[in-house]
């Protein structure tokens, strides 16, 4: 990508951005994703209850993480909220509806990649849409452009196995995208990535939602992931989880690491946050 094509789509996420909060301004987001004491348990022989009383609201066009020690349900709350697994107790609607099986406006976007092996990068992109009985001829254009804006121009015709573990991870979003989902749920899906590439997508992943703007809910263990990328974290507790805190990021929009990175305020959210979950 050169620098000129790079500054006009900083430009137009800016211009986007700046409308989106002139909006907000003149009317509130609506509420699109509702979870109100909500419950799981998982039944048998070793009974686990793996969610307590949890409730939460966003709103649309918002970018929420969810942080929270390893096995305290946050994956599994992502995949209640996705309509994957049932809840026990509570409410889940997305859009004022109830959630109870998997809805076209949800995009869910996991850790390791969904690409079938024996199709192209093209294909596989193509595949959820053709599954939905979306003409080829409609989906076509969409799917470049995808490719275009994931950096993977040229490799259209490569193979999963040919692909860096970087660029797998970013025809899977694309896969999703293709769909347009209104709400994209995202479960860890970097973290299995060294350090560097998932820096770099983070920086793509926040490129996408400022050009596209749906609203998301990433789960991650990251907290400086959370907090570059974020409007609010979620902080929850050891299992059975709960949501212990809340915690809005004012940082500006649209962010670049260089500008971020050294604002004070992003160490101070770091350190708060790592204060909450015990890091030090």
């Amino acid at each position: 990508m050169n620098v000129k094509m790079m500054v006009n789509q900083q430009a137009a996420a800016a211009m986007v951005m700046a409308t989106a909060a002139n909006a907000a301004k003149e009317s509130p987001l609506k509420e699109v994703i509702r979870v109100a004491d909500v419950v799981k348990r998982f039944p048998g022989k070793h009974a686990v209850n793996a969610l307590e009383d949890v409730s939460l609201s966003i709103r649309e066009r918002e970018f929420v993480s969810i942080l929270g020690p390893s096995g305290c349900g946050k994956s599994t709350l992502l995949r209640i909220v996705a309509g994957l697994v049932p809840h026990s107790e509570g409410v889940v609607q997305v859009n004022n509806k109830a959630i109870t099986r998997p809805i076209p406006e949800i995009g869910v976007v996991f850790q390791t990649s969904n690409m079938l092996p024996w199709l192209t990068v093209e294909q596989n992109m193509m595949l959820g849409a053709q599954l939905r009985k979306i003409p080829k001829e409609c989906i076509a254009p969409k799917v470049r452009e995808l490719t275009r804006m994931l950096g993977l121009s040229g490799f259209e015709n490569n193979h999963p196995h040919q692909l860096s573990g970087g660029m797998r991870q970013r025809a899977s979003i694309g896969q999703i995208l293709a769909l347009d989902p209104s709400i994209l749920l995202m479960d860890e899906p970097f973290g299995a990535l060294d350090a560097l590439t998932r820096d770099l997508l983070n920086v793509e992943l926040l490129r996408i939602w400022q050009e596209r703007m749906q609203t998301v809910l990433l789960v991650t263990h990251s907290i400086q992931e959370a907090v570059f990328l974020s409007d609010r974290v979620l902080v929850m507790s050891a299992r059975p989880g709960r949501i212990t805190h809340d915690i809005a990021i004012d940082l500006p929009r649209p962010r670049r690491p260089e500008s971020i990175k050294g604002n004070p305020r992003y160490g101070e959210y770091i350190a708060q946050i790592s204060q909450i979950m015990g890091v030090y």
